[in-house]
């Protein structure tokens, strides 16, 4: 309550300052800015450095912590930083090293983009991702959402009434692919005023849901206001494992209406064509089921330990997962492996900030 009333007051002195100067507060511009996305790196750094080493993580200038959440759901946790008095960072924690907070990730059955999730006896998370009907999300990750998602609505709506009109949304591993639903979230919802920018930095994110939601989240951010920065040494971007049915594509196709392509064939050539598409079809839509039982049913019976009133959803019958967000793709030099050895002991080196620092200023040098 500290950190937030003195925040208050500086946000109140320099808003007061911007009215008597007469310049109104200038809005976020579309577009990926290095600047932008190197200081929500400091910013988290600095929030997860043990207060010995903070030293060697200043905040960038102009930086004030406005509000940080409590542990909530599985591990998850998010803070508000207020920059210049007129743009509030979102900052989304991503994985720590307790066991549910991996499960969150592990919890990778689809659930419709739509719907309600029921986390308490009391307490249902009413939300929506996407317009269509057949887009699907990660459901660990929703689950993570609807902690943190009414947090995010309070906080916005407080920073609103005191001026602020700019929001970027960012975070890092699970926090990225959180950043991607919270976003979503914040389009269709009723409870946040309409007159905001809203910008996302997804940093080395995995895939937050299937190919429909993806088309949603990219159409909401046309114009270049959402952003996937992803190394190409990275496994963690290359997750959660996809699998592909002829059902995950739309409707209209020669695949699923496979007479269109055999109709002039002769008896045994469409047989033959019929085992072929038969044993493909049958062992992805195997495959999809078996991800289904074990990254779905058994992974939430582990979940309920900790969530013991959580209700199990309905799984979608997809797990098609992709990428979502406009790229932004850090390719390494020659010296890369130098500094950060591929030691297959260190799973974790091409996903660090350090790594992420060094390619974004090789990438984008003199930014």
């Amino acid at each position: 309550m500290k950190n937030k009333f003195s925040c208050w007051l500086f946000l109140t002195a320099g808003l007061f300052f911007a009215s008597q100067h007469s310049f109104a507060q200038q809005p976020l511009k579309p577009g990926f800015d290095v600047k932008e996305y190197r200081e929500f790196i400091q910013c988290d750094e600095y929030l997860y450095a043990s207060d010995s080493s903070r030293q060697y993580y200043p905040l960038p200038a102009g930086f004030v912590k406005y509000y940080e959440s409590p542990e909530v759901g599985l591990y998850n946790k998010i803070t508000f930083w207020v920059k210049n008095n007129n743009t509030a960072l979102i900052c989304i924690r991503g994985t720590v090293a307790q066991s549910n907070s991996w499960l969150e990730n592990f919890y990778s059955a689809m659930i419709p983009a739509t719907g309600a999730l029921q986390t308490t006896d009391s307490t249902t998370f009413n939300y929506k991702l996407a317009k269509d009907s057949l887009a699907y999300v990660h459901v660990g990750w929703t689950l993570g959402l609807s902690f943190l998602a009414p947090i995010a609505v309070k906080e916005i709506n407080e920073l609103y009434a005191k001026g602020v009109r700019n929001f970027i949304i960012a975070g890092h591993s699970q926090g990225g692919a959180l950043s991607f639903l919270m976003r979503s979230y914040l389009q269709y919802s009723n409870d946040i005023p309409k007159d905001i920018f809203i910008k996302t930095y997804s940093s080395a994110p995995p895939k937050p849901g299937n190919l429909n939601y993806a088309y949603d989240f990219d159409n909401m951010n046309n114009g270049g206001w959402a952003f996937r920065i992803a190394s190409t040494m990275d496994w963690v971007p290359e997750t959660p494992m996809s699998v592909q049915t002829v059902h995950d594509m739309n409707e209209l196709n020669p695949i699923i209406h496979k007479n269109m392509m055999t109709g002039r064939q002769s008896f045994f050539q469409k047989l033959a064509v019929n085992y072929a598409y038969g044993r493909m079809s049958n062992a992805s839509r195997k495959t999809m089921k078996r991800y289904q039982k074990y990254l779905g049913k058994y992974v939430y019976k582990q979940i309920r330990k900790a969530l013991l009133q959580f209700v199990q959803p309905k799984y979608a019958t997809s797990n098609n997962y992709m990428t979502a967000g406009s790229p932004i793709i850090l390719v390494p030099d020659e010296r890369y492996t130098k500094i950060f050895p591929q030691d297959p002991k260190m799973i974790f080196v091409n996903h660090s900030y350090n790594a992420y620092k060094y390619l974004l200023q090789l990438n984008f040098p003199g930014q």
